[in-house]
């Protein structure tokens, strides 16, 4: 077996994976398979901003389970990637030199360890996006798979699109047949022989974090900072006091700082209004201006939904509360819609008694189902034909879904671009044998059969 390593460095924390694959069979598919995985303690890398070292340091319980999830043997051989998202990109812009202090204690860090260390880089969008249709679509085999007999198959499927909802940003990526009218949404792959014309678009200050701090500023805005805000989206019975430091710290909300000093406090009050929730979310995007024949929203252009989709990350946990702790079904966009508007008027105490254990998240799923809601039906335009065709997974197998996989696929070459050569695995040596035993066993089988036929009958004369 062969190792790799890839840490997802995203904004809210950093997830290690350990992936393993046969040695013998690197340019097939369906054979690399996650070893082993690790969540990191305490925030993400850009939350490190202003001690670097401690970054780095953060990391070390989850690379020290590495060091026993691969075979010492192994260790050296082992690539090893740390792939920045979205966290990274928001800091890159608000301060550029510390987010590059922050990637060099990182890479200081895992230099110390045995393994081949590759680099730790910040992810564009349009990577996050299209790595993560590259896992899932891998992963369920779309591309190219091994027939029974070991000979190559180009399934006659087609490839699934992909929808991230990380902490920072979100991510739609799909294949399709019409024309992309922005060139930066567009992208050609070449899988296996195969050529995708791929549409995929990034959307900064959209990922579940920092939609709930813009919710805040635009609440902050409409009351005109009072000391005392309602806040229509979190449950009746929850309050909180919130120095303005905490909503104003980010580039995504900078815009909307107030004049006040960032060390004033202000208490928001949950009041569980639904349909005033909505309202405000909805504020969050612009669906007018667009300068294409069709856009999603905040003028990006964006064709027709087609085929089926897997929504991972935030979009799967936002779901999976819905139907696990609300135990409603999701299979509607208005099932989602009134999902949505039962969390907000649910109050805090029941919230409690439902879901002790999320007490963390808790109040803001009704905002968070809210956004989901309005982002895939009034911004990505699915509809009652459409929405049914989305399926909201965590895992394919016993692996993840999300951008770590693919980014390790395309940096080890192990997904060619021409199709591979029909060469057979030690599967079809083993077919072949037992093809054999089958046949030898099979005439055995009938000359004994005829033989005892012919002494039958001879015994009877």
């Amino acid at each position: 077996l062969q190792y790799g390593i890839v840490l997802d460095a995203g904004s809210s924390h950093t997830a290690m994976f350990v992936y393993k694959w046969p040695a013998d069979k690197e340019n097939d598919t369906g054979v690399v398979s996650e070893h082993g995985m690790c969540d990191v303690e305490g925030p993400g890398i850009s939350s490190y901003s202003s001690n670097p070292l401690a970054a780095g340091a953060s990391l070390e319980h989850c690379l020290n389970q590495a060091l026993r999830d691969v075979p010492k043997e192994k260790h050296v051989g082992t690539p090893l990637y740390l792939g920045a998202t979205a966290g990274m990109r928001l800091l890159n812009i608000a301060d550029p030199q510390a987010s590059d202090a922050v990637l060099r204690a990182v890479a200081a860090t895992l230099k110390t360890y045995p393994f081949d260390f590759r680099g730790a880089k910040i992810l564009s969008g349009e990577e996050e996006g299209v790595f993560g249709w590259v896992t899932a679509n891998y992963l369920l085999e779309n591309f190219i798979k091994r027939g029974w007999l070991g000979e190559w198959i180009q399934p006659q499927k087609k490839t699934l699109g992909a929808m991230d909802f990380g902490g920072a940003s979100t991510q739609i990526t799909f294949e399709t047949r019409d024309t992309i009218e922005n060139p930066r949404n567009e992208v050609m792959l070449k899988l296996y022989g195969q050529a995708y014309k791929v549409y995929t678009h990034s959307f900064l200050c959209y990922g579940r974090d920092q939609v709930l701090k813009r919710l805040l500023s635009k609440l902050l805005q409409t009351e005109s900072y009072q000391e005392t805000v309602s806040h229509p989206c979190w449950p009746m019975g929850y309050n909180k006091s919130l120095l303005l430091s905490s909503i104003y710290d980010s580039p995504c909300t900078e815009k909307e700082r107030p004049s006040l000093a960032l060390n004033t406090t202000v208490t928001m009050v949950g009041t569980g209004n639904g349909n005033l929730c909505a309202l405000q979310v909805s504020k969050l995007f612009d669906f007018t201006n667009c300068s294409f024949s069709h856009c999603s929203f905040d003028g990006v252009f964006q064709p027709k939904v087609s085929g089926n989709f897997i929504a991972f990350s935030a979009f799967f946990y936002t779901v999976d509360f819905i139907q696990t702790v609300m135990g409603r079904p999701v299979h509607l966009p208005s099932d989602l819609k009134d999902a949505a508007e039962t969390i907000c008027a649910t109050s805090w105490s029941e919230l409690l008694q439902k879901a002790p254990k999320l007490e963390k998240r808790l109040p803001d799923y009704c905002a968070v189902s809210t956004f989901v809601y309005l982002l895939t039906t009034k911004g990505y335009s699915f509809n009652n034909h459409s929405f049914p065709n989305i399926a909201f997974q965590k895992k394919v197998g016993e692996t993840s879904i999300g951008w770590a996989l693919g980014y390790m696929l395309n940096l080890t070459n192990m997904i060619p671009a021409e199709k591979p050569s029909s060469h057979k695995s030690m599967l079809y040596n083993y077919w072949v044998i037992l093809i054999l035993l089958f046949v030898v066993t099979t005439l055995t089988s009938l000359v004994t059969a005829i033989c005892l036929l012919r002494h039958s009958k001879s015994s009877i004369i």
